[in-house]
């Protein structure tokens, strides 16, 4: 039996969810209506006005909202409160152009920190538990969403913020954590910087682990899970919505729960907008429906996902969404070949390679090339060349055949690959550049 946070709410029978989201939908509608220019401007360029929307099935009529439009209304345009009525802001980690700007009230922190303090007791979380949020702090929410649920579940909160391995790992075993929550790349590393010290699983207390903000594949998981000693879930979310939290992976580990009651999902054909049914593969598309300062309609998050209400044995009856399988816009087309860099990764952990790796593309004689740099463990690192050069053409078979393409692999010395706290950066397309 899962742990719930609200049971009610958690558990609710569809329709009546369905009709929560319908009251909330059309309050919603009205008020950005009423109170925010760029969505006036925006539903009557579409001919909508807010007594069209009646319920949920009226959703597909109003009109997307993009990254783009969130830049141009940078910093106030879609403000939906009195800037005296917010309390908070926090931004993404956007490396172009303007940053995102998102503002909360305080009651969009409290529904914030009640969806992560879900996803805490949704992995067996208590207020016996010790929380080690290595997330960052300030700008970024990974550290102030799961510090706000942790203490809403009433457990002992380490709020550690991202880096500084030596500290992380003496706390850690000094007060005992037993749940751990930042980036899987970052958990990664922590697992090896464990093992160098010469601790085994069993030296720690950790059982959950907590892990978002970076794609991470199936094999990275058991490689944490293995690592750590620990169950290893994902969780969910994104800035301009609110922050991790949005959906979460309960005991059952076969995709994330949607918080239904504050985001409603649907996965759209990323080409014509047209909305699938459930079970499609598409982009995902979010609503927040309780947010004040902030809210977004149909915002196109460009994340490729599947919805399914299959029955979950945690007994939550939130939909589902799976781990994103790559985003509509990081999508890398080398040759004319659509490569996602899950798809390499998947390669790199399934032939027992770590998951330190970069991919460089970049653009010769006009020709594209792919380049895949390794990085060996330490019990793999040979300093004959005739083994590395023989490994690295068995790899970049095992590439080929997952992608179709065959990259240019690099087996590099242990630790030579920078590491990051953050989000690790995985992929330099470097044809911008000549573009």
């Amino acid at each position: 039996m899962s742990n719930y946070y609200q049971a009610e709410v958690e558990t609710l029978p569809t329709e009546e969810l369905k009709k929560i989201q319908s009251e909330k939908l059309v309050k919603l509608v009205k008020h950005v209506y009423d109170n925010v220019e760029y969505y006036r401007k925006k539903m009557d360029e579409k001919g909508i006005k807010p007594e069209d929307v009646k319920s949920v099935n009226d959703l597909h009529k109003l009109p997307f909202l993009t990254k783009a439009d969130l830049r141009d209304a940078y910093p106030y345009g879609l403000l939906a409160k009195p800037l005296t009525d917010c309390v908070r802001i926090q931004s993404t980690s956007g490396t172009t152009g303007k940053r995102v700007v998102v503002f909360y009230t305080q009651h969009d922190i409290e529904i914030w920190e009640q969806c992560c303090a879900r996803a805490i007791m949704a992995v067996g979380g208590t207020k016996e538990d010790v929380v080690q949020v290595c997330y960052g702090y300030g700008l970024f929410t990974g550290g102030a969403g799961l510090h706000g649920g942790s203490h809403k579940v009433g457990s002992l909160t380490l709020p550690m913020s991202s880096g500084n391995t030596e500290r992380q790992i003496q706390f850690m075993m000094d007060l005992g954590s037993t749940i751990i929550c930042c980036t899987p790349s970052y958990a990664a590393y922590i697992g090896e910087t464990l093992k160098e010290m010469g601790y085994t699983p069993d030296d720690n207390k950790l059982k959950a682990g907590i892990f978002g903000a970076e794609p991470w594949t199936e094999e990275m998981r058991r490689d944490i899970e293995n690592s750590l000693g620990i169950k290893a879930y994902d969780i969910y979310g994104l800035t301009e919505m609110c922050g991790p939290g949005v959906s979460f992976e309960c005991t059952e580990q076969t995709g994330m729960h949607i918080n239904e009651d504050f985001f409603i999902p649907e996965i759209i054909d990323p080409d014509t907008g047209e909305v699938l049914p459930e079970g499609s593969k598409g982009e995902l598309v979010f609503t927040t429906l309780d947010k004040e300062a902030f809210p977004l309609l149909r915002y196109r998050t460009r994340d490729i996902c599947v919805l399914s209400r299959k029955k979950c044995s945690c007994g939550r009856t939130f939909i589902k969404m799976t781990k994103p399988m790559g985003r509509s816009d990081d999508m890398l087309i080398i040759r004319g070949v659509n490569v996602f860099p899950s798809q390499i990764e998947t390669v790199l952990l399934e032939q027992g390679y770590s998951p330190n790796y970069r991919i460089e593309v970049d653009r010769a004689n006009n020709n594209d090339t792919l380049d895949v740099y390794v990085e060996l463990t330490s019990e793999q690192f040979s300093d004959t060349v005739k083994d590395v050069s023989i490994k690295e053409k068995q790899l970049a078979e095992a590439v080929k055949t997952m992608l179709g393409i065959k990259p240019n692999m690099h087996l590099v010395p242990p630790k030579s690959i920078a590491r990051s706290e953050g989000k690790a950066v995985r992929v330099v397309d470097k044809r911008k550049l000549h573009d």
